[in-house]
């Protein structure tokens, strides 16, 4: 009885999304639930709530939450987010993502085009050649 009571409105009833879902370095077994070509490089809980806030969902972000099979304690992995897939009346809130499976794909596929990602991408490549400078220097150390 206290199931049925509890609507699809209130937030203990949000589906939860874990960035370890999304996460192409985690296989199944480590908590990955979509397909490995369409999972993103370490997701952050930020990073889904943004993309599902800007298509329209409801979100709550919970950034002390873990994911029980997560055994890496670091803060990037930390979080989760709740997002409300349908309204009172059961059907969804948003009429193009009616599963959560539906959810996860799109901001999976969403994650790689936000501007954090882009400006990162180009900010690596520096920081590659920072590290090949610095093992040179290790090498000379050694002889």
């Amino acid at each position: 009885a206290a199931a049925g009571a509890a609507s699809p409105a209130d937030k203990e009833r949000f589906i939860c999304i874990y960035p370890a879902y999304l996460n192409n370095k985690k296989t199944i077994a480590e908590g990955r639930r979509i397909p490995i070509d369409k999972a993103v490089e370490n997701p952050t809980s930020t990073e889904i709530q943004d993309v599902c806030a800007a298509v329209g969902f409801n979100v709550l972000l919970e950034k002390n939450k873990m994911y029980p099979r997560e055994w890496n304690r670091d803060v990037q992995y930390r979080g989760r987010v709740r997002i409300q897939l349908k309204q009172d009346d059961g059907n969804p809130c948003l009429p193009q993502f009616p599963t959560r499976k539906s959810v996860m794909l799109y901001a999976a596929e969403t994650i790689p085009k936000l501007k954090t990602r882009t400006q990162k991408m180009g900010g690596s490549d520096q920081s590659l050649q920072q590290g090949e400078g610095g093992k040179k220097g290790k090498g000379k150390k050694k002889k």
